[in-house]
């Protein structure tokens, strides 16, 4: 369980406000506009950016003081942070041991990831030999090693045509099922939060709303969500 305990953060002139618990094996999406603060919050419940105040809690254990690489979690980013020098398997390889001395045992952890995303005899390529969506498989399968219960994703299929897009996203949703994972996913599109999220929060004006069942937001959406849909 995840928990923002009255969590502020300040950077320059933004400032942002969030206080809600997400139960395990929840699925949310932020979504609202641009600027309005969905990175920044992804970044401090990962560790990258300190909270001018409150707390990020794990199963009840303070995380706010934490580094990343302590953090029961994986982030996926926009760019997907492959290292273009290093194989597929290399770069997956990444998620078990930074120093890659991979054993043998590691190296059937790797090869299986590769497979479960549809990428079996790919792991001896670079990353610059394969397609955009491949590459966002690269980067799912080093994420699906770490088999960390939190999983952030800051827009990392946005440059994805649609039909590409979906499947990814489908990928994401059958891969955090099988491993019984929280997901936090920021997005622009609302299609996005339809297809697998089954909450979502709102993130506009400086606020981030509790979440809510997805489907009864989009049925009754709320004033932020209006607005940004320009309904």
């Amino acid at each position: 369980m995840l928990t923002l305990e009255q969590l502020r953060i300040v950077q320059d002139d933004f400032s942002l406000k969030a206080d809600f618990t997400l139960e395990q094996g929840r699925i949310l999406a932020l979504i609202g506009p641009s600027g309005a603060g969905k990175s920044t919050l992804l970044n401090v419940i990962a560790g990258f950016f300190p909270p001018q105040s409150g707390r990020v809690t794990w199963q009840g254990r303070d995380l706010t003081g934490l580094a990343p690489g302590k953090r029961p979690m994986a982030m996926l980013f926009q760019d997907n942070n492959l290292f273009p020098h290093l194989s597929v398997a290399l770069n997956v390889g990444l998620g078990l041991r930074p120093d890659l001395k991979l054993d043998q045992a590691e190296r059937v952890q790797v090869e299986d990831a590769l497979n479960r995303v549809g990428l079996s005899g790919l792991g001896g390529r670079k990353p610059g030999s394969l397609s955009g969506g491949q590459q966002s498989r690269v980067a799912l399968a080093r994420i699906l090693v770490q088999r960390r219960p939190l999983v952030l994703l800051d827009e990392p299929f946005a440059a994805l045509g649609p039909a590409l897009k979906r499947d990814m996203l489908r990928l994401v949703r059958d891969l955090m099922s099988d491993i019984g994972g929280t997901l936090i996913m920021v997005s622009h599109d609302p299609e996005d939060a339809r297809m697998i999220a089954d909450l979502t929060s709102v993130v506009a004006d400086g606020t981030v709303s509790p979440p809510q069942s997805t489907a009864e937001l989009f049925k009754n959406p709320s004033a932020a969500l209006r607005a940004y849909l320009g309904d």
